[in-house]
């Protein structure tokens, strides 16, 4: 279900209690959780409502890797006030610069932008990831990537081979080196959820980050340089990948299985969004999300399961399905 962007009951008295009584409350954004933001304008200024309804929701994974970006000097938003009982943040505002809307507007920047954001993940992957979160395995894995089957399938019309879609994934999985170390993984670092901040933009910021977990540094490359929600040219990944290899190793085996696990898991998260949640708009990103995911296939790591799709999944039921309009 689709939550109107309408403050929560609570947000008022929660606001008035920690300094911002009589702040004019705006709608700001929702995304693919049950979490809406808003911004609040007062006497003190700006900052950002989080609503994140209990019920759906757990705050403390966002405030506990907020802590540990800052203990690594990262910038994340500050925490300004909280009220775990009713799901409420108050947190700072980082502005409207997201590195999307940036670089569409001015596609020179796009290069050094992303330059940045590479820069960012070396230094976040110099570290260990804190001892106390969990780690990003193979049983994470599996359970991201049968979203394709659970939810991407029925949707088209597929009946698929869910026993031989883990086994494919299973072999691929023993060829995914261990981490050594695990990393601080964010696991949504995509265009969307950087801020650029400073008088010329020249730091970067990060959102979305209470997903994460302890696993493999190319999985946030990943996200980054296959982001599902704008296109990435192979030029530019190609790039940003050699510009992390110049400083860390990278496997280019694991490179592409987390891309082909990623991308698999968003089109059935996609595909989840609007079936159960009432949320069309991302259907609009499945040939995207398809085109790096055939890429990915390619890789001779890849080979069983791009012989699963390959039976299982025909032409007409990838891509060309959703931009056909026959999804709705």
């Amino acid at each position: 279900m689709v939550l109107a962007l309408i403050p929560p009951p609570a947000a008022p008295g929660f606001l008035a209690a920690h300094g911002w009584g009589g702040a004019e409350i705006l709608p700001l954004a929702g995304d693919a959780s049950f979490r809406r933001y808003f911004r609040v304008v007062g006497a003190e200024g700006t900052a950002v409502l989080m609503d994140a309804p209990p019920e759906h929701e757990d705050v403390r994974p966002f405030l506990r890797i907020a802590d540990a970006l800052a203990e690594r000097g990262f910038a994340a938003p500050r925490i300004l006030a909280r009220d775990l009982v009713a799901g409420l943040l108050l947190i700072e505002d980082l502005g409207d610069d997201r590195m999307a809307e940036i670089v569409a507007a001015a596609p020179e920047r796009e290069e050094p932008v992303y330059a940045a954001a590479i820069d960012l993940l070396l230094a976040l992957h110099a570290a260990p990831a804190p001892d106390d979160l969990a780690p990003y395995d193979r049983a994470v894995y599996q359970r991201e990537a049968a979203l394709f089957p659970e939810w991407y399938a029925p949707a088209v019309g597929l009946t698929v081979d869910a026993v031989g879609y883990r086994a494919a994934w299973d072999a691929v999985l023993d060829r995914l080196p261990d981490p050594d170390p695990a990393v601080l993984v964010l696991r949504d670092y995509h265009a969307e959820n950087i801020m650029l901040c400073g008088p010329g933009g020249e730091s970067l910021a990060l959102l979305d980050f209470q997903d994460a977990l302890a696993g493999h540094p190319a999985y946030d490359l990943v996200s980054l340089l296959q982001d599902a929600r704008r296109d990435v040219a192979p030029a530019l990944e190609a790039a940003m990948l050699a510009r992390y290899r110049a400083v860390q190793p990278l496997d280019d085996a694991a490179y592409a299985i987390l891309g082909a696990q990623r991308n698999a898991k968003i089109l059935g998260i996609f595909t989840r969004l609007w079936k159960r949640d009432g949320k069309p708009k991302y259907l609009s990103l499945q040939p995207r999300v398809w085109t790096y995911l055939m890429r990915d296939l390619d890789h001779p790591a890849l080979a069983p399961v791009a012989a699963w799709f390959d039976a299982n999944v025909p032409e007409v039921a990838r891509a060309d399905h959703w931009r056909s309009g026959a999804a709705l």
